[in-house]
């Protein structure tokens, strides 16, 4: 097996190290700023962004700086508690402040430090709260500092999400890759999730590094749906230090990568799903036979994002038709006649309705993980999506987020 998981976060590739602090940027205890540098300096970077066009001032500020670097990065700044997006000219200037100040304090350039926020939107960050606490930031590596950093990014989520994997990239090579994510609520495919942070001690440069991240956002960030509300700050963020050693990857030590860097990516998008605000339950949906991938992707996503499959599924009701009529309208070609579904593992729609039993589709319907499958006999495309149900408590968490 090329792919192994391994328990780590951002700091279990060799090259990186990590620290994070509170600031008093948010009510509540635990950290709120986090760091992460490279040992080395610069090193090659790809990223993916929120395809909101109300664009938080740190992503407009990181989109910035991955072109005037080159597509290098020597250090990651992100914070919980603002999220420093329509703030106007006034919130660049606060991201700028804030990157000086890390830039100062690691010795690199300031166009090599990346910056992110998480929060509430249209409040100023408090750029002298941060000033203060940067001084007590001395970044390490190992399990402490990755759950400390991945802590210090959480919102509303109720815990750390990270993977890590180790990849056998032939030739007797071996590479790590690690990560973390946030994200609960403001889920929707057109991006990713909130923020996630990658890292790898295989040795690419910019360009097959940003190939490999954007096909993989696509197949995992991008199939994860809470509640149809894409954020301001979206930012996937993908290092990749050389520590491994060796010649840039390619051919199948690249494709290994690829797996590798996959792997890390869907546990990620599961854990967030898993996290929606006030689920009880994760909903798994699986497409195939659609006329391409792409199609059997927004078959999913549709699915997984219809508010009438997910508050079903919260009711433990196993109404088939409420996910029938999500892939009709997901604009991808379906023919029903075709068309099968199934709940768990009981087919309830063949082509026409069939009998089942309700009592056990409803008792695959409570459990934590909630598989959904269609089949549109069309084609060869396949596809995940991830979502979770719609509960009460949602609405209680999102009519009281600010005050």
């Amino acid at each position: 097996m090329s792919v192994r998981p391994i328990r780590g976060g951002v700091t279990t590739p060799l090259g990186f190290r990590a620290a994070a602090v509170r600031a008093g940027l948010r009510s509540g205890d635990g950290p709120d700023v986090a760091l992460i540098v490279s040992e080395v300096g610069p090193v090659p970077a790809a990223a993916t962004f929120t395809k909101n066009r109300l664009r938080a001032a740190p992503v407009e500020l990181a989109m910035r700086s991955l072109r005037a670097s080159g597509s290098h990065v020597a250090a990651v700044i992100a914070n919980a508690g603002c999220a420093n997006a329509g703030t106007g000219a006034a919130g660049l200037d606060d991201a700028r402040a804030v990157r000086a100040l890390v830039a100062a304090r690691i010795g690199v350039a300031d166009r090599y430090v990346f910056t992110a926020s998480t929060g509430l939107i249209g409040s100023r960050l408090e750029v002298e709260r941060i000033a203060a606490v940067l001084p007590s930031l001395r970044p390490a590596a190992g399990r402490r500092a990755d759950g400390e950093v991945a802590r210090a990014i959480m919102t509303t989520d109720t815990v750390p999400k990270e993977a890590a994997v180790e990849v056998d990239l032939g030739h007797g090579r071996t590479a790590r890759i690690g990560g973390m994510a946030k994200g609960s609520g403001m889920i929707h495919p057109t991006m990713g999730t909130m923020l996630a942070f990658l890292t790898t001690d295989a040795p690419i440069e910019p360009s097959p590094l940003r190939v490999q991240l954007r096909a993989i956002v696509d197949r995992t960030f991008n199939q994860v749906t809470v509640d149809g509300d894409p954020s301001t700050n979206d930012t996937v963020l993908l290092l990749a230090g050389g520590a491994e050693g060796g010649r840039e990857l390619g051919g199948p030590g690249l494709a290994a990568f690829g797996e590798g860097l996959e792997a890390v990516c869907r546990s990620l998008s599961e854990q967030i799903a898993a996290d929606g605000e006030g689920a009880r339950h994760r909903i798994d949906v699986s497409v195939v036979g659609a006329r391409d991938d792409r199609e059997a992707r927004l078959v999913a996503r549709t699915v997984a994002s219809s508010s009438l499959v997910k508050s079903a599924v919260h009711g433990a009701d196993p109404n088939w038709g409420r996910i029938a009529a999500a892939a009709g309208r997901s604009g991808a070609r379906l023919d029903p006649d075709r068309l099968a579904v199934r709940i768990g593992s009981i087919s309830v729609y063949d082509g026409a309705p069939v009998e089942f039993d309700e009592r056990a589709a409803s008792q695959a319907l409570r459990g934590k993980v909630v598989g959904i499958g269609l089949d549109l006999r069309i084609g060869p495309g396949a596809g995940m999506a991830w979502g979770c149900d719609l509960s009460a408590e949602y609405v209680a968490i999102n009519s009281e987020y600010r005050t």
